[in-house]
């Protein structure tokens, strides 16, 4: 295997794992990230999509105890029940979506103009969001109604477009729709396990074609270090929530759009990839 690739593989790894749970678009990163690889043939876009399954793993891991409990429970407890079927029915419109307009949405606005574009308004999002007075309704995600749930799923839904954030979306939209800060946060974890569980393995399908056993190595060092630094983004996010707002986020996305599409319109780094 190619050092060179295995390195690039690495880089790629840190990347999803690190921007994966913050509302910051790994989707995004992932695509400037590639490009300054050269690591943006079909090849490289399908590694971009399973390596999320490090960031996934991460997840589980974390939440270990909680989601065996539930999916152990379901049978009989109310609330575990209640917490699959909300994940389940806040997974859907994105899925929907994703399946019918998916194809469109990759061939016109998977570019780097797009991504800064798409960091700019989302910071401003959020910028707005945290200046709203907070009417929290919801304390717990055993609390969380089927309706709740279906506002969450429509947020997540405008992840679709590269550099919006999904987790962004889902964290900022649960805020706007009543949920704590925590609650927002913890459900976004739970409803990634199925979101992007479900995009790796159809990708993996999809694109089958495209498998090679020589690519085990960069796959595996892909995947090692996305669970790592997923992990840690994990624990300190959930740490950070509980005292902090998501405004230094907003202004990281601001100021990171702006230099790439200073950079781009000046022609200091080619983001045609």
């Amino acid at each position: 295997m190619d050092l060179a690739l295995l390195i690039k593989a690495a880089i790629m790894g840190i990347v999803e794992g690190l921007t994966e749970f913050l509302p910051v678009s790994s989707t995004g990163h992932l695509i400037l990230a590639a490009t300054l690889l050269d690591f943006h043939d079909e090849r490289g876009k399908l590694f971009e999509i399973v390596i999320q399954s490090g960031a996934i793993l991460a997840v589980i891991w974390e939440f270990r105890r909680r989601i065996f409990a539930t999916l152990a429970g379901a049978h009989r407890d109310p609330q575990a029940r209640r917490l699959l079927v909300n994940v389940a029915i806040a997974f859907l419109p994105l899925a929907v979506l994703g399946l019918l307009f998916g194809g469109v949405l990759k061939a016109h606005l998977f570019n780097a103009t797009t991504v800064a574009a798409a960091f700019i308004a989302g910071g401003l999002l959020i910028l707005w969001a945290e200046k709203r007075a907070h009417v929290v309704r919801i304390q717990s995600v055993d609390d969380m109604t089927a309706l709740d749930a279906v506002k969450v799923g429509l947020a997540q839904a405008f992840a679709l477009v590269p550099g919006t954030s999904r987790s962004g979306a889902t964290i900022i939209g649960g805020l706007l729709f009543g949920l704590s800060r925590q609650v927002a946060t913890e459900f976004t974890f739970y409803l990634a396990i199925p979101t992007l569980g479900l995009a790796s393995l159809y990708s993996l399908y999809d694109q089958r074609a495209l498998l090679a056993v020589d690519d085990l190595g960069m796959w595996v060092v892909g995947m090692v270090f996305s669970f790592v630094s997923a992990f840690v983004c994990v624990r300190w996010l959930i740490r950070y929530v509980s005292t902090h707002t998501f405004v230094p986020f907003a202004w990281y996305r601001i100021a990171f759009g702006l230099v790439v599409l200073a950079t781009a319109w000046s022609g200091a780094v080619d983001w045609s990839g």
